[in-house]
């Protein structure tokens, strides 16, 4: 299997209250998480973007990070730390440009001898947009088209140095990109970057399927992932490529303890830090669109109606059918006699593999083995010692099982994931 290592941040997984929860932007975090997933062979590592501060109610967003550095430049500084792992960027397409983030990749290629990864994502947020010069704003329906011409056209730039050191000329002309000129960077190690998407819309599905290396996908549980793995897999025919020429690697968490019941309590306990009091009402606000400050977390959920048209929430992800979320969290709570806080803890994201270390081995082969997944990005709970007990206990099970590496065999990331070289059209 394939594993990466993901650095928690602009989400509600990281316990910021443990007194073990270090620095979102002091550089040591960054290498103690990168250098823990190296000594457990991992694949990749893997840093998200925030390109706007999220705002809840017209303020910043509890949960959001203040003072998130830009990943290639984290990157980087990792490459000359670090000797195999891979480096994986997330860039949005939307807001930046083919020529200038071709060169910054092919140069995080050629400083990491071959282990850089881009990460594209595509927004349609206004908000976010107001950041950039022409806005940034795409209407939905664009978003993966730019995406798509985006990827094509940087393969077109390291496309124009060909194995043997020699360069040409390039020009392309499409619908939203009209350059043309010399690349600067000769073609790195790797001849492309890595390729990855996360994103689970048709639109996403097809771009992966066209376009991708590897797909970061949601679908935490065995028969979602195998609904998604089959979707995807069909897709890759039409563009003539093969099944494991696209690795598909869930976002998951974990949590460990000596015993299946201890473990079970330690992640009680996390999604109980998780989830605050303040937490709560913050994440019923997202689905109900309405100030509720007013609301008791301890007490029963609202009986108003969520607001489809609101504005409360910048930044974050709408939710698709506020009316049917708020149905599905009245009927679960009056099931199971829920408050505001119990009911949040019960809906939003939890954690994926919870166990002793041989529970979470046994689990994580059976989503290989059965055609769930390719592999898994870890999504520690911890910033930046989150990742030790799984490299230290369930890493071991896996290496002498056969189901993962004992040592790197490639010096590149394509060569960690299996992935053939790009063939060079010169």
């Amino acid at each position: 299997m394939h594993l990466a290592a993901h650095f928690p941040g602009v989400n509600s997984t990281t316990v910021w209250a443990d007194p073990r929860s270090g620095s979102q932007i002091d550089f040591a975090s960054f290498e103690y998480l990168a250098r823990t997933a190296e000594r457990g062979k991992f694949d990749f590592f893997f840093l998200a973007e925030g390109l706007r501060l999220r705002e809840h109610n017209g303020r910043i967003h509890d949960l959001d990070v203040v003072g998130r550095p830009e990943s290639l430049t984290v990157l980087n500084a990792l490459a000359a730390v670090t000797d195999r792992l891979g480096l994986a960027a997330t860039v949005n397409a939307t807001f930046n440009e083919p020529y200038e983030l071709a060169r910054r990749l092919a140069t995080l290629d050629h400083l990491s001898d071959g282990r850089a990864a881009w990460n594209v994502v595509t927004s349609s947020d206004a908000f976010t947009g107001e950041n950039f010069r022409r806005g940034g704003y795409l209407e939905r329906a664009d978003r993966y088209t730019r995406a798509s011409e985006f990827v094509a056209t940087a393969r077109e730039l390291w496309d124009s140095w060909a194995p043997d050191g020699t360069s040409r000329t390039f020009a392309h002309t499409g619908r939203h990109f009209g350059i043309s000129g010399e690349f600067t960077v000769p073609r790195s190690p790797q001849g492309h970057p890595v390729v990855i998407q996360a994103g689970d819309s048709a639109e996403g599905r097809e771009f992966a399927a066209s376009a991708a290396d590897v797909i970061f996908t949601r679908h935490g549980t065995l028969e979602a992932g195998r609904i998604f793995y089959a979707d995807v897999k069909a897709r890759l025919a039409k563009y003539g490529r093969q099944p494991d020429d696209l690795k598909i690697m869930p976002g998951v968490t974990v949590v460990i303890g000596d015993t299946d019941a201890e473990a079970q309590q330690n992640a009680a306990e996390i999604r109980r830090l998780q989830v605050s009091p303040q937490n709560a009402i913050l994440a019923l606000e997202q689905v109900w669109g309405r100030d509720l400050s007013s609301y008791d977390p301890d007490g029963p959920l609202p009986a108003i109606d969520p607001d489809p048209e609101s504005g409360l929430v910048q930044g974050r992800v709408r939710v698709a059918d506020p009316l049917a979320v708020a149905a599905e969290w009245r009927a679960l709570s009056a099931a199971k006699g829920l408050s505001i806080r119990q009911t949040v803890i019960e809906t939003t994201a939890r954690q994926s593999f919870i166990g002793s270390p041989r529970t979470v081995a046994d689990e994580l082969e059976t989503f290989v083995s059965t055609g769930a997944a390719d592999g898994f990005i870890l999504i520690p709970h911890l910033t930046p010692g989150g990742l030790d007990p799984f490299v230290d206990r369930v890493v071991p099970l896996l290496q002498e099982r056969g189901a993962f590496r004992s040592e790197y065999t490639g010096s590149t990331l394509r060569s960690h994931l299996g992935l053939k070289d790009p063939v060079w059209k010169g």
